[in-house]
């Protein structure tokens, strides 16, 4: 952006103003939310423990110490032991990354389905919207957690499966999400002079509608990854997500549950990584729809 100044003399000279692109116009407006920051700060601590944990974690994950059966936190275990006197928080640093694992995926696969069926139904419309927003309202009828439940059941209790569950539920957030979007996009003047000009459907939807269609995409799949986190715990205290000896944080929950009154310790740390995981993906999410939604810029 450019503009003439005037001088003294009564010579105008141009001033150049450097123009901001949009996503780093978004990470300045992402940048100015403390919470946001904050919620961030808690994302990268989590993922950084789930990268390097094993330089972090002293003890085996499965070591049975059965000596050592219970004990509170101490400076030999910092966070306790389990039952079976395996160290909690080697196993706490491993199960960020299963959590971490089964959120990031399980959203990157409802987004990749949910966003071509979405696109589909918003650009061609007619019948072809009609057959996939039904489908659409069939599965949000359900509650996402039965209907989880419901697909472990048929395909078999394990980490993998509560994985395809997860992603499966969350397909028609996404869906009908984009295809609100692209209904409103494919009205526009760029779009309607790709079509004149003669351009394929299949490089206006991949070139033109996709790319402008992603803003609310991301903030969606930033807010789902927590919410893919919980489901996850959830399968896994249920017994339908991840099985014995795989140190799921939600698995750990169900393990412990028994010893709420004598031994606080081995339910309450587990529940504050699923807690403080989420809690950062939800304040990294806000921060992003305040950064990406023009209506909230406004």
């Amino acid at each position: 952006m450019s503009e003439f100044v005037p001088k003294a003399d009564g010579i105008a000279v141009m001033k150049v103003e450097k123009t901001v692109g949009p996503w780093r116009e978004a990470w300045n407006g992402f940048k100015k939310s403390k919470v946001a920051v904050v919620g961030m700060c808690i994302v990268l601590f989590f993922i950084l423990l789930a990268i390097f944990g094993p330089l972090i974690a002293q003890e085996g994950i499965n070591d049975q110490v059965l000596k050592d059966r219970l004990l509170p936190p101490s400076s030999e275990y910092w966070l306790g032991t389990d039952d079976l006197g395996r160290d909690i928080l080697s196993r706490i640093i491993y199960g960020a990354r299963i959590s971490l694992w089964v959120g990031f995926f399980s959203v990157i696969g409802s987004v990749v389905v949910g966003s071509a069926l979405g696109i589909i139904a918003g650009y061609y419309g007619r019948w072809v919207d009609t057959i996939i927003s039904r489908i659409f309202d069939i599965m949000l009828a359900f509650p996402s957690i039965l209907l989880a439940i419901a697909i472990v059941s048929v395909l078999g209790p394990n980490l993998r499966n509560a994985l395809i569950a997860i992603a499966v539920i969350n397909v028609p957030n996404f869906g009908r999400l984009i295809r609100s979007k692209v209904l409103s996009i494919k009205e526009d003047e760029y779009i309607t002079a790709a079509k004149g000009i003669g351009m394929k459907d299949a490089r206006i939807l991949v070139s033109h509608i996709l790319p402008n269609s992603m803003a609310p995409v991301i903030v969606q799949g930033t807010l789902a990854i927590a919410t893919a986190i919980l489901e996850a715990a959830a399968l896994g205290f249920l017994g339908l997500g991840a099985q014995a000896p795989m140190p799921e944080w939600g698995k750990m929950l169900a393990d412990s549950k028994d010893f709420l009154h004598s031994a606080p310790w081995t339910m309450i740390f587990p529940g504050l990584a699923i807690m403080l995981t989420v809690l950062g993906f939800n304040l990294m999410g806000d921060g992003l729809r305040d950064a990406l939604d023009p209506k909230m810029k406004s």
